[in-house]
């Protein structure tokens, strides 16, 4: 019984080719789900797994094979193991900008604090959410780079390669307009400490709400949505990439930490009215759920802006706990990372270990649809 349920978890968590693991420019849709019950097609899977471990009922081995069948089928595919990470500590730089008009400013202003966080320390460095343009339906079609082409058509990224190959160091871009034939993106990059982009990750989840008296804000007016989870493997461990509205869905946490994520980091500008109750509730809410690494970077604060952030770029630990933070002015955080810590928090609040297969399941679909 032993050997067969070892056979099957090691068949399951052979690796996955790393083309899945970054932005494809034809992505798989849809991307993911969570399905309250489990899908025809995986409950049929469901019970050819439990006929092959001959699970049976009334017996008490049985049933604890039972439950570690049941925890595994709950992720479809089951999850990776968490990687060894190249390092277990180096420092993080979250560098809080203030944004302005003039793009040409905002540029430099922006590789003088990667500068910056570099000199203090920091081996990864976080930018905040359209860091090189005012947030806005009308700045997005002006401000907007060509990502792929690069050069001159892209000088934020330009900047963004010149500096990582020149510090050494990984930087994760924030975000910036991205154009893409006739459409338009909200894209973070990320370049290692070679100055070749890593990955790219196109905003999956667009900003519309209507809060009334409070705030409109319609991202889907302008921009199309992305299609791809990301998931990169640095020189300072594997990172899932969020953007903002991105943190708000959980399932997307999920698939990264069942990606073996060390790390997520999500360049964010929430609004004056969702700030204060929802952005430090939901960073450390995915960063506990997950038992993983939450790193968020957001705009300074400009009372004069159309789009007011809320600021407070924050650094959380797998407990859910707040390990750095700032206020809304501009500002460098730079914080410790320690990865030794996550199988020690894991195995203390052992969740993986504990899913329920047999009465939820969440679908990766494109890990599923690889194998």
């Amino acid at each position: 019984m032993k050997s067969a349920v070892s056979s099957l978890i090691s068949s399951k968590n052979s690796a996955i080719p790393r083309t899945f693991l970054h932005h494809s420019s034809n992505p798989i849709s849809p991307t993911t789900f969570l399905f309250s019950t489990i899908p025809r097609n995986t409950k049929n899977l469901h019970n050819q797994r439990c006929q092959k471990l001959q699970i049976r009922p009334n017996s008490t081995k049985t049933s604890i094979m039972a439950s570690a069948s049941m925890s595994e089928l709950a992720r479809e595919p089951p999850a990776l193991p968490l990687p060894t990470p190249p390092l277990t500590k180096f420092k993080i730089g979250l560098c809080q900008l203030s944004v302005t008009p003039d793009k040409e400013r905002n540029i430099k202003h922006a590789k003088k604090a990667i500068e910056e966080a570099a000199q203090r320390g920091a081996q990864l460095v976080l930018l905040p959410e359209i860091w090189n343009s005012p947030y806005s339906n009308d700045s997005f079609p002006v401000y907007a780079e060509d990502i792929d082409v690069g050069g001159d058509a892209s000088p934020s990224t330009a900047m963004l390669s010149e500096v990582a190959s020149h510090l050494k160091i990984t930087i994760v871009g924030g975000s910036i307009p991205e154009r893409c034939g006739d459409k338009l993106y909200n894209t973070c990059c990320v370049f290692g400490s070679d100055g070749k982009l890593k990955a790219k990750h196109r905003k999956i989840h667009l900003f519309d709400i209507d809060i009334p008296g409070k705030i409109t804000f319609m991202e889907s007016k302008t921009l199309t949505a992305g299609e791809t989870p990301t998931v990169v493997d640095t020189d300072v461990g594997r990172i899932g990439i969020g953007i903002c509205y991105d943190i708000r869905f959980t399932e997307l946490a999920m698939i990264y930490a069942a990606r073996g994520a060390h790390l997520i980091c999500y360049p964010g500008a929430f609004n004056m009215t969702t700030g204060p109750l929802h952005w430090e509730l939901s960073q450390r809410a995915r960063a506990m759920d997950n038992q993983l690494y939450v790193a968020t970077c957001s705009p300074a604060r400009d009372p004069g802006a159309g789009y007011v952030a809320w600021g407070h770029s924050t650094l959380v630990g797998p407990f859910g706990e707040v390990l750095a933070t700032t206020e809304h002015e501009e500002d460098i955080i730079i914080a410790e990372i320690d990865y030794s810590i996550l199988e020690q928090r894991r195995a203390s609040l052992p969740f993986t270990k504990q899913r329920r297969g047999d009465l939820y399941k969440l679908v990766d679909m494109q890990r599923f649809n690889s194998h």
